[in-house]
């Protein structure tokens, strides 16, 4: 899977339907606001990598897209010695057989 660009904030397209989207240095609401627009924009099935901080978007964003009907894979830190809030996060998630958000 191609990474995000360092504070692109971009979302990233990837190998085999998967995409990849650095919401490292946003606050919430918007952490969830481009995380839904970025699964929008997926077919049902691909996967999106959201790279993520922050002690509310690391409790709110997993929980709203599963409460929105779509798979919570994974949230792993990223380096196993920092797993605290402000440490970044890898969430895994695969969006949901008909839908659209």
């Amino acid at each position: 899977m191609n990474k995000p660009e360092a504070g692109s904030g971009g979302a990233r397209a990837g190998a085999r339907g998967s995409h990849a989207l650095d919401i490292t240095a946003d606050i919430c609401p918007m952490t969830f606001v481009r995380v839904k627009l970025a699964i929008e924009r997926l077919a049902a099935g691909e996967t999106l990598e959201v790279r993520l901080k922050g002690e509310e978007p690391l409790r709110n964003v997993p929980r709203s897209l599963a409460e929105h009907g779509h798979t919570v894979l994974e949230l792993v830190p990223e380096n196993a010695a920092a797993t605290g809030p402000d440490a970044p996060h890898r969430l895994r998630v695969r969006k949901a057989v008909g839908r659209k958000d």
